[in-house]
C-alpha cells in the first residue's frame, strides 16, 4: 500500500491513477486526499474495540451478537426503550458503519470532555456533516435508528488474562439520557435531547484504556465497516510492535469474517479491505502471503505529539 501513497507523492493522482490497475484507481483517490489532509482531530475508541466489533448487517431484533478475538469475547443483547407513549420498543444490536461511527463520537467527546455525559443536539450534528452524514432525510433516519439501538443494547467484554483467569463486564453503553424516537421528520434538529449519559463502568473502562486514532481517517472510508474495523486494530496494535508478529488466516477470520460463511470466502476478500483500511494510515506496515498476514512496527496513525488523549493502558480491566 505505500506504493500507491508513493505514487501520489512522486508522480500526483492524475497520474498514479493512470499507473495502476482500473479497480484500484478508488484508492488513488482515496491516497491523495489523505495526503492532502491537514487535520489533525483526533477520535477515541475504547480497546476492546480494537479487538473485536460489532455486527456488519442487520440481525433480527431479538437475536444477540457474539465475536471472539484476541483474549476477550464480546457479547451484545438487543433492549428495549420507552416509545414515547407510555410503552416501549425493542430495539436489536447495532451494526454497521453509523453505529460504529456515533460510538466514535460518545467516546471521544467523554474523553476530551473528562465527563461520562455527553452533549448532543447541534454539537453531534456538526460532527456529523463534518464527516460526510448528512442529517436529513435517509442519512438522518439510519444515524437516529442505531443511536436507539446503541442506547438500548447491553454488552458483556469477556477478557481471558495471562493466568487463564476470566473477567467479565457487564453493562449498557448509555445509562440514561432522553432520546427522540416518535418522528420521522427529517428536518426534526436533534437525534436526542441535550445529553446522554455512559454507563460507569464503560467510561471507566474507555478512560483507562483508550486508543487514538485520526479521524479524517474514518470519514474517507465512512461506508465501509469492515475496513473501520481493520483501521482501528492497525492503529492499536502497530505502533506497539518491537518486531514483525503473524496473525493466522484462522485468527483473522474469528475477528473480523462474520459476516462469511467460510474462511476461504473471507480469505478472497479481506485482501481489499485490508487495502481500504491501509490506504487512510499511510505509515502502517502489513504484509499478506498464504498463512495470512504479518504486521510489523509502525509509526502511529498520527503524530505522536498531536495525541492529547491519555496514553493507552493494558487490556485487562479494572
Amino acid at each position: 500500500m505505500a506504493s500507491i501513497h508513493q505514487l501520489v507523492r512522486t508522480h500526483g493522482r492524475d497520474e498514479a491513477r493512470r499507473l495502476v490497475d482500473v479497480k484500484d484507481r478508488n484508492l488513488v483517490d482515496i491516497a491523495a486526499a489523505v495526503l492532502a489532509e491537514e487535520s489533525t482531530a483526533l477520535g477515541i475508541t475504547y480497546s476492546g474495540f480494537c479487538l473485536t466489533a460489532l455486527p456488519h448487517k442487520k440481525l433480527p431484533d431479538e437475536q444477540e451478537w457474539e465475536r471472539k478475538g484476541h483474549n476477550v469475547t464480546l457479547v451484545v443483547q438487543p433492549g428495549w426503550l420507552p416509545d414515547g407513549n407510555g410503552g416501549r420498543k425493542q430495539f436489536g444490536v447495532p451494526y454497521g458503519s453509523r453505529a460504529r461511527l456515533i460510538l466514535l463520537y460518545l467516546q471521544t467527546q467523554a474523553v476530551q470532555n473528562n465527563s461520562p455525559e455527553v452533549e448532543l443536539g447541534r454539537s453531534m450534528n456538526d460532527w456529523l456533516d463534518r464527516m460526510g452524514l448528512s442529517n436529513g432525510g435517509q442519512a438522518y433516519k439510519d444515524v437516529r435508528e442505531q443511536a436507539n439501538r446503541l442506547s438500548a443494547c447491553n454488552l458483556t467484554f469477556m477478557w481471558n488474562n495471562a493466568g487463564g483467569r476470566g473477567e467479565f463486564e457487564k453493562d449498557s453503553i448509555i445509562k440514561g439520557g432522553g432520546i427522540q424516537l416518535h418522528t420521522d421528520d427529517p428536518s426534526q434538529p436533534r437525534l436526542w435531547t441535550d445529553k446522554v449519559r455512559l454507563s460507569p463502568s464503560f467510561y471507566k473502562a474507555l478512560r483507562e484504556h483508550p486508543v487514538p486514532i485520526w479521524e479524517p481517517a474514518l470519514r474517507h472510508i465512512i461506508n465501509q465497516s469492515m475496513a473501520i474495523d481493520v483501521y482501528v486494530w492497525l492503529a492499536y496494535r502497530l505502533h506497539v510492535l518491537t518486531g514483525p508478529t503473524p496473525v493466522s488466516w484462522a485468527a483473522l477470520h474469528a475477528q473480523f469474517g462474520a459476516a462469511y460463511r467460510t474462511r476461504a470466502q473471507f480469505k478472497y476478500k479481506f485482501p481489499d479491505v485490508l487495502k481500504m483500511a491501509m490506504v487512510v494510515y499511510p505509515d502502517a506496515q502489513v504484509t499478506i502471503d498464504d498463512q495470512g498476514v504479518v504486521l510489523y512496527p509502525s509509526k502511529p496513525p498520527i503524530p505522536e505529539r498531536e495525541i492529547a488523549a491519555p496514553r493507552q493502558g493494558s487490556l485487562l480491566l479494572g
